[in-house]
């Protein structure tokens, strides 16, 4: 066999490998402690389009001067994004207190849906 032909089809192979990755991205989402409940369901919206685009996402709550004495709201906080993000996503990393910042990374829930295409993509 020669060896120029072998490399094309190594290449070949590869390329179409890489055709059929999918890459997953580190989305962030910044929250404040004391946050209103609109600004909470429009980061909670984005959340859903991140989780759903099959992305991870980060939420990091930040503390501010005397919230530090009171990091049980945003453990609190967290919860409910955890919670209220139950459909699209599941908790990969629980909320950890990281300085200043409470930090939980959700990531996107395997769907049958997505199963089957995948088996049925296999076939």
């Amino acid at each position: 066999m020669d060896f120029g032909k072998y490399r094309f089809e190594k290449e070949k192979r590869e390329k179409e490998m890489k055709k059929k990755q999918q890459t997953v991205e580190l989305k962030e989402l910044q929250l404040r402690c004391r946050i209103d409940t609109h600004d909470f369901n429009t980061k909670l919206n984005k959340a859903h389009e991140f989780l759903t685009k099959g992305n991870r996402v980060k939420v990091l709550v930040k503390f501010f001067g005397r919230e530090m004495a009171h990091t049980e709201n945003g453990l609190t906080l967290l919860q409910k994004f955890a919670d209220a993000c139950e459909e699209q996503g599941v908790v990969e990393k629980p909320a950890k207190l990281d300085g200043r910042n409470m930090i939980m990374i959700l990531a996107p829930k395997r769907t049958a849906n997505k199963r089957k295409e995948d088996n049925n993509g296999q076939n």
